[in-house]
């Protein structure tokens, strides 16, 4: 068993059509929509990066960490969010999910950035704490677009927000993304990371 990383568009056919059918798993397409398996699921310029946990030539779990530069209190970020975290249906309450999403927390760390955050359903608090990530106490993100924004604490959502800081500068501004509103706003296509 072993983690495979790649762009988005540079997944190989074989394991992207496997992503796609646990992706379908978890969130059924409508009934007459065709899933093609080729298109990419997220906006370019978020620089999409695939991570997949795959045993023996099958993909267990898949995630995406989707990357830009966001400002917060006056502070500009380089910051990263997890995006379609699913684990195969037949593989799940094995740990699997949970060593992928540790993984892109470390990958996140690495690659420079210098804090991750996301939203996650309020059940799966549990589930991304036990892989490192922390909640941020009355935190919102803003998605969509400055335009047409689409905040996390909208009445039908029930999220919470994970995080964490890996710069020294992203440390000392911790205090600042508490109670507040982060205007990440990484476009229509992944309104909400």
């Amino acid at each position: 068993m072993h983690i495979l990383s790649f762009a988005e568009k540079a997944t190989p056919s074989e394991l992207r059509v496997q992503v796609r059918e646990v992706q379908e798993q978890a969130w059924p397409s409508a009934p007459g929509e065709s899933v093609t398996v080729d298109a990419t699921v997220h906006d370019p310029a978020l620089r999409p990066r695939s991570l997949l946990l795959v045993d023996e030539g099958t993909v267990l779990a898949a995630l995406d960490i989707l990357t830009k530069e966001l400002v917060h209190a006056g502070g500009r970020f380089a910051a990263g969010g997890l995006s379609t975290v699913v684990t195969r249906r037949e593989a799940r309450g094995r740990g699997h999910g949970r060593r992928l999403v540790a993984a892109a927390r470390e990958a996140m760390r690495s690659q420079g950035l210098d804090l991750g955050l996301f939203t996650c359903d309020r059940p799966l608090r549990a589930f991304y704490e036990s892989a490192g990530w922390h909640v941020l106490p009355g935190a919102v993100l803003v998605g969509g677009t400055p335009h047409a924004p689409f905040p996390s604490d909208q009445p039908v959502f029930d999220k919470v927000t994970m995080a964490d800081f890996f710069s020294p500068e992203a440390r000392q501004a911790r205090a600042s993304f508490h109670d507040s509103r982060i205007e990440v706003y990484p476009g229509e296509i992944d309104k909400l990371w």
